[in-house]
């Protein structure tokens, strides 16, 4: 007997999928480009949206399609190289950076204003929070019923209430646009896209969603494929929506903060002149919810990746993560964001080249020639572009500043396509030569 789900089923999994994405970054980032975008804000949220929406949703379809797994995606790269990328990933959206982050950042907007942003209030808060997330994270089967039907639908109502009073109560007038989103509207609302880490998380999480309807008794791999891809394609409805009020949020609130002020701070202002003093308990609340499921997912699917290849239980490795990325998180938001950027910056372009290209396997005789070389190409002017964001950028030839796209952080794409062009053009020669020798 085949299990199916129920259509409630369904949009469970979809809001689990969406409150899996939405963490601390997604809330934060896009007031930043509205009030830094000025009146280019709505170019600069297309760019935005397309790294932050289209490419996570993109990923998803392309893990539904085969499996679940990065390291299915992967295949084309061979074993290692796979492997490699899949550690890389896990990590970076695990234990390193974006776990830590989600402690931080509710730290920062709900406890921080109370206690004062000091190493201990932040570290026994850092013990509380991780407690909470590795006690849901032991029980990945229950995934559903805890994100899916109780902690989910909170978030969606509190990031509604939010979106909606930015709506209908813009808080000011708009700022002109900085000179980053002055000269680049498009690309530097794209890049900033990559902040929010949605695509490594899709990446991530793409096991998750498959093992939350496995978990209902789905065993047919079609149904699973169909019912990944919807929830997918409700998450990423979900995470429009939110992106768009937070954009007309950021936008209208220049009365009220410094063009430069972080996100945390522009949502912090707007809420409380529009909801008074209750407004800084329900963003902390907002906040608070956000990163605890977004930490949770992360946490499952990392332990969940590293089971395979470690001679360790799911169950102490979900023990293991959350030590470690509470220590992480005690170095505080701003060393996190500052680390996290130019490694985000290099790691990006291969991914979103490998999800892209899984897409066209069928194209080509041999998947390996067309998707290894392409990857390897972004990935080392994706490194070019990490090392800009850094001290270091004055070891870089002076070339490397006058490349296409170089001034928009873009400069990775343009010899991604060459070398995609190039390796399309060897692999038909050699399918042409493969097919006359077999033919002789």
């Amino acid at each position: 007997m085949t299990h199916r789900l129920a259509p409630k089923d369904i949009l469970a999994l979809g809001f689990m999928t969406f409150a899996l994405f939405v963490g601390a970054g997604n809330i934060i980032f896009p007031p930043m480009v509205g009030i830094q975008s000025g009146e280019h804000v709505w170019v600069a949220a297309l760019g935005f949206l397309i790294t932050a929406v289209g490419l996570p949703v993109i990923t998803v379809v392309a893990l539904a399609r085969v499996g679940g797994g990065i390291d299915a995606l992967s295949t084309p790269i061979g074993k290692a190289a796979g492997l490699l990328l899949a550690t890389v990933c896990y990590l970076a959206v695990g234990p390193l950076f974006a776990t830590p982050r989600t402690a931080t950042v509710s730290f920062e907007v709900g406890i921080a204003p109370i206690t004062g942003d000091g190493p201990l209030p932040l570290f026994i808060y850092s013990v509380v929070y991780f407690v909470l997330v590795m006690g849901i994270s032991l029980y990945p089967g229950k995934l559903l019923d805890t994100v899916g039907h109780i902690l989910a639908p909170l978030k969606i109502v509190a990031l509604t209430v939010l979106g909606l009073a930015a709506l209908m109560w813009p808080a000011g007038g708009i700022a002109p646009a900085s000179a980053d989103y002055s000269r680049a509207a498009f690309s530097t609302g794209f890049v900033n896209g990559y902040l929010t880490m949605d695509t490594l998380g899709a990446l991530v999480f793409g096991i998750v969603i498959v093992n939350a309807a496995r978990s209902r008794g789905v065993s047919d791999s079609r149904l699973l494929t169909r019912y990944t891809i919807l929830a997918g394609l409700i998450a990423g409805i979900g995470l429009t929506l939110v992106y768009l009020s937070l954009f007309k949020l950021g936008s209208g609130s220049a009365g009220l903060v410094d063009q430069n002020a972080n996100g945390a701070a522009i949502l912090h202002a707007y809420v409380q002149q529009t909801f008074g003093d209750m407004g800084s308990f329900f963003l902390a609340a907002l906040i608070f919810v956000a990163c605890m499921v977004t930490a949770v997912g992360l946490t499952c699917a990392c332990a969940e990746f590293f089971a395979q290849y470690l001679p360790l239980s799911y169950r102490t490795l979900v023990f293991i993560l959350g030590l470690f990325s509470m220590l992480v998180s005690n170095l505080g938001l701003s060393h996190l964001i500052q680390i996290s950027i130019p490694v985000l910056t290099a790691i990006y372009p291969p991914c979103i080249v490998l999800v892209v290209l899984s897409f066209t396997l069928s194209w080509w005789h041999k998947n390996s020639r067309i998707i290894a070389p392409t990857m390897l190409v972004s990935l080392l002017f994706g490194i070019i572009d990490a090392i800009k964001t850094t001290n270091f950028k004055d070891i870089l030839p002076l070339w490397s500043q006058h490349l296409p796209l170089a001034d928009q952080g873009l400069a990775w794409l343009p010899p991604s396509l060459a070398m995609l062009i190039l390796a399309a053009v060897y692999d038909r020669v050699q399918g042409r030569q493969q097919v006359t020798a077999h033919q002789q």
